[in-house]
């Protein structure tokens, strides 16, 4: 009898370890995010599944992607309540800014606002990854970068994404990019690539939004997709 108690309790303690390698808390809401340069102009997209432990879809409107002026947006997976923490605190501080300054802050500056306020909990982090796209207020240069959940900053000049499912995204946004879009064939690519990139994802997807930052003009527009 102690034997087979043994062998139970040694199984029970198997299937708790795969369970706990399985399940990272930054995919437990599930999130895809992508942001990508055009000719003058930055886009930024995220699906709009809310769910709960990986399994459970609690809601499809959940807004990932935050507005922190007309040029510059922030997009949040993670952990949501990280990210509502988050969107509250990066509003706040370019809100100083502005008030201080008078001016509104430029893409590079509030990434870097970004990563001070990341790695100052460096040793508890929040459980979110942003990814900054905006143009600079005067110059109308488009800037994008991703960055991990303690502010390490990778700026670059084609794409980036974030979420639980950077596999699929980074194969068919490789694919689909080209150079010097226009803002409705960077709106076309950017929503081609949200679409199939999650299309065999459960974590994400069920439709999603897109904005297309120009220097006179912003689109947004919502994505329908599966619904399963």
């Amino acid at each position: 009898a102690s034997g087979a108690s043994l062998e139970t309790r040694a199984r029970r303690g198997d299937r708790s370890r795969r369970n706990s390698i399985a399940m990272s808390i930054m995919s437990y809401n599930g999130a895809a995010i992508i942001a990508m340069v055009g000719k003058n102009c930055v886009a930024i997209a995220s699906d709009l599944r809310f769910g709960i432990n990986q399994q459970q879809t609690t809601a499809v409107d959940m807004r990932k992607i935050h507005k922190i002026h007309d040029h510059l947006y922030v997009g949040l997976s993670g952990l949501a309540t990280d990210q509502t923490t988050l969107s509250q605190k990066f509003k706040f501080r370019h809100n100083l800014y502005e008030l201080r300054e008078n001016r509104k802050m430029k893409p590079e500056t509030f990434a870097h606002v970004v990563s001070n306020i990341l790695y100052e909990k460096r040793f508890g982090p929040y459980y979110a990854e942003p990814v900054v796209a905006g143009l600079d207020p005067e110059t109308g240069e488009p800037f994008i970068t991703g960055m991990d959940l303690i502010g390490a900053m990778a700026p670059t000049t084609n794409f980036v994404v974030c979420g639980n499912n950077e596999e699929s995204l980074f194969g068919v946004c490789e694919s689909m990019y080209k150079e010097n879009l226009e803002p409705e064939e960077l709106f076309e690519v950017i929503a081609q690539c949200l679409l199939a990139g999650v299309n065999r994802d459960c974590l994400s997807g069920w439709g999603g939004v897109v904005h297309v930052i120009s220097k006179d003009k912003l689109i947004t527009r919502t994505l329908k997709g599966r619904m399963d």
